[in-house]
């Protein structure tokens, strides 16, 4: 009976041994195990997926106005010049509108270097610019006026030409809220609308 009893325990510590040995290895194992894993798994690249072509966006056309100043040709005679201001319906207004306010405030520096002036006296004012089912109204203030008749003259057929080359609306002229027949101190006849030969000439 001893000698079974002391059998058994001994078939027990052995089984508890070998249990605890296969323990130890499973935890020794596994973390070579992972190490070998991790060392020898190839990774293939990622492929990045193909991006479609963009068609290149249209180039954007720009649109000109013609303003005319008055510069001088080849044999040092006056003649009028049309210079283009680049023009954006969507910020400028109507074409006549803003041809007329830039002829008004005269030509930049870059065209004055290029030889061109205008004849429009630098204190007029555009008092309104009103665009009508059949015509276009331009108001300016009395500056415009202002000179004797061979600038006047001048500078209303920059008016003309100007107003003639952005508009199919006839175009007149009015001097501080009044539609104007006679300018200027010495008394310019002028017909309405304004075309080549409102004064005369």
């Amino acid at each position: 009976m001893r000698k079974n009893k002391e059998k058994n325990e001994s078939r027990f510590i052995i089984l508890t041994v070998a249990i605890l040995f296969a323990l130890c290895l499973v935890f020794i194992s596994k973390p070579l195990y992972e190490k070998y894993i991790s060392e020898h798994t190839v990774i293939p690249p990622q492929q990045e997926e193909p991006q479609e072509p963009q068609e290149p966006e249209a180039p954007v056309e720009k649109t000109y106005v013609d303003i005319f100043f008055i510069g001088h040709n080849s044999a040092n005679e006056e003649v009028y010049r049309a210079v283009k201001r680049e023009y954006d319906e969507n910020t400028d207004g109507s074409k006549i509108e803003f041809a007329l306010k830039s002829l008004v405030l005269g030509p930049t520096s870059r065209e004055i270097a290029k030889g061109v002036y205008s004849e429009i006296p630098s204190g007029t004012r555009v008092i309104y610019i009103k665009t009508e089912p059949a015509k276009v109204i331009i108001n300016l203030t009395a500056d415009f006026e202002q000179g004797g008749a061979d600038s006047l003259y001048k500078r209303v057929y920059q008016l003309i030409k100007t107003a003639k080359l952005n508009s199919d609306k006839p175009v007149y002229l009015y001097i501080n809220g009044q539609m104007t027949e006679v300018l200027g101190g010495d008394g310019l006849m002028i017909t309405q609308p304004l075309n080549e030969n409102s004064l005369g000439g």
